[in-house]
């Protein structure tokens, strides 16, 4: 178990809290239906309709450098991230709610362009801003309280995968990770001109695309036993599913759809020598849906809008190992890798 996840744990043991109807401490209130243990919690106070709530944090020094990553994109990544929790679970992005601490000299210029960042991220995503709080700090900090809503009964929780489930993962892995390590490098060109040049390489760590029509779809259709965003690196995403679900799983390297490092890239970016496998698979910020399905439902998931982009990664299998088969047949166990804000350097 990942550092972060027993950190949460410890929480939710000190503090009154709920994993769910009937599972919590008392009659969970408010027509709670799923609590602490998900990518958000689920309240049905009507039963016509159920709404899914998470948050986010987004902080100068530890998810974005002030000097190196554009106004713009900050406030565009911090609703992104946010709504991304939402699509996990199937959910309907509707509002938000954003808390922004802010030095001084940041509330000018700056601001304008996080806010046009924010701005294109919710008409993006179809979420509308109806509340908050800003205050005056030494450093930018930003936290988004964001609402999903979903048909009753029809969030998608990380605890059903069954052994013989499929695992699908959207998209490519590690392209989120290798703009990231451009940043860090110096391996971007300087100026609007250079950071246009290279958006595609970028794209996906400034401005990350959020899979909300694939999660409500799969959602309606019912088709997953178990999903969540990756967000944090396959290798720990993977098992943080697992876990939940009781299950273990068996993933091919070679099945991994992986970032492709281009060639003729920034020459600083060449001597970082990086291995797209493991940007795939411990890289952070993807947002990409990592979901199970029953052998029976595949036929089903080839209906869903954007097929082609999904792949078929492993199975679910019994037991509690995540194991990474080797393009030479060999199984090793997976260890977590990704991003975890408390584990020790």
């Amino acid at each position: 178990m990942d550092a972060e996840t027993k950190l949460i744990q410890r929480i939710a043991r000190a503090i009154p809290s709920e994993m769910g109807a009937g599972k919590g401490r008392g009659r969970a209130p408010g027509g709670l239906r799923l609590g602490i243990g998900n990518d958000g919690a689920v309240l049905a106070p009507s039963g016509r309709t159920e709404w899914v709530l998470s948050c986010d944090a987004f902080l100068e020094g530890v998810h974005f450098l002030a000097d190196r990553h554009p106004a713009d994109s900050v406030g565009f990544k911090s609703l992104a991230r946010a709504t991304s929790d939402l699509a996990a679970m199937g959910a309907a992005p509707r509002y938000f709610l954003l808390t922004l601490a802010l030095p001084l000299g940041r509330t000018g210029a700056w601001l304008d362009d996080f806010l046009r960042g924010m701005a294109k991220a919710s008409r993006q995503l179809g979420i509308r801003l109806i509340g908050g709080d800003t205050k005056r700090h030494a450093s930018v900090a930003i936290s988004i309280t964001v609402l999903g809503e979903i048909a009753p009964g029809r969030a998608v929780t990380r605890a059903g995968a069954r052994p013989g489930d499929i695992l699908y993962v959207s998209g490519k892995l590690g392209r989120a990770e290798l703009g990231l390590r451009m940043v860090k490098s110096g391996a971007l060109k300087r100026g609007k001109r250079g950071l246009k040049s290279q958006s595609l390489l970028l794209e996906q760590h400034f401005y990350p695309r959020i899979r909300v029509g694939l999660g409500t779809w799969l959602a309606r259709h019912r088709i997953p036993s178990a999903m969540m965003d990756i967000s944090d690196g396959l290798s720990t995403d993977l098992g943080r599913l697992c876990a939940a679900s009781g299950v273990g799983a068996r993933v091919w390297a070679e099945r991994i759809p992986c970032v492709e490092i281009p060639s003729a890239g920034p020459g600083s970016l060449k001597r970082l020598k990086l291995d797209p496998l493991q940007l795939a698979l411990h890289g952070g910020d993807d947002y990409e849906l990592l979901f199970a399905v029953s052998p029976r439902k595949v036929k089903q998931l080839r209906m869903v809008p954007g097929f082609s982009s999904l792949t078929a990664i492993g199975e679910v299998e019994r037991g509690n190992k995540v194991v990474l088969v080797g393009a030479d047949g060999r199984a090793t166990r997976l260890v977590s890798g990704g991003w975890d804000p408390f584990r020790e350097k």
